[in-house]
């Protein structure tokens, strides 16, 4: 189904989900409704929708191979950073990078190891701010900081923590975000130790 995105050419949320391969069934289903969502809406950010893109991210810093989480009140949930694109964004990466950086006061953010997409998930956002209950099609990426101890938490609503991926598991209750953690685990073991 992803191939019927080519209409879109190169508009980059069309050409992230062209290039991503879901890992298991689950995954593929999600993928499946996203690229549906692509295909047919006039704007798949349009957050007025029951269903709209999200582009989000997990924060690491290899060094230590620690993982930033955030917390969100909304869903009483220890989460990655990310959200809504702003009027005229069409690029997930590019909204990570900008959430990520509006969230955690990190100006040095980067993709890491590389851009590409990570994981997508469908998640289920109950009602509040007064907008009804609705679901993100998130596209999840990974950044990288060079800095961890320049956090900014965005308001004292929400919170930092730096965490192992093995901790930040055990602090989150969504099933989705701890298959992204088990992923970036993955690639924080695959990369060379620190110097020194």
């Amino acid at each position: 189904m992803n191939d019927d995105l080519t209409r879109l050419g190169d508009d980059p949320l069309a050409a992230a989900i062209r290039a991503y391969r879901p890992a298991d069934s689950c995954e593929e289903a999600d993928l499946d409704r996203i690229t549906r969502l692509v295909r047919t809406a006039d704007d798949p950010w349009d957050r007025t929708s029951p269903l709209h893109v999200t582009g989000s991210a997990l924060i690491v810093h290899p060094p230590s191979s620690r993982i930033l989480l955030r917390w969100h009140q909304r869903q009483q949930a220890w989460l990655q950073v990310g959200g809504h694109g702003d009027a005229g964004e069409h690029d997930p990466l590019a909204v990570a990078l900008r959430e990520g950086e509006e969230e955690t006061g990190l100006a040095d953010l980067r993709p890491w190891p590389t851009p590409e997409l990570r994981h997508v998930a469908i998640v289920s956002v109950p009602a509040g701010k007064g907008e009804p209950a609705h679901e993100h099609a998130d596209l999840r990426y990974v950044l990288a900081t060079s800095a961890p101890d320049a956090i900014v938490a965005e308001n004292d609503q929400a919170p930092l923590r730096w965490l192992s991926a093995a901790d930040a598991v055990l602090e989150t209750t969504e099933a989705n975000l701890r298959e992204t953690l088990t992923r970036v685990q993955r690639l924080l073991d695959e990369s060379p130790p620190a110097p020194g």
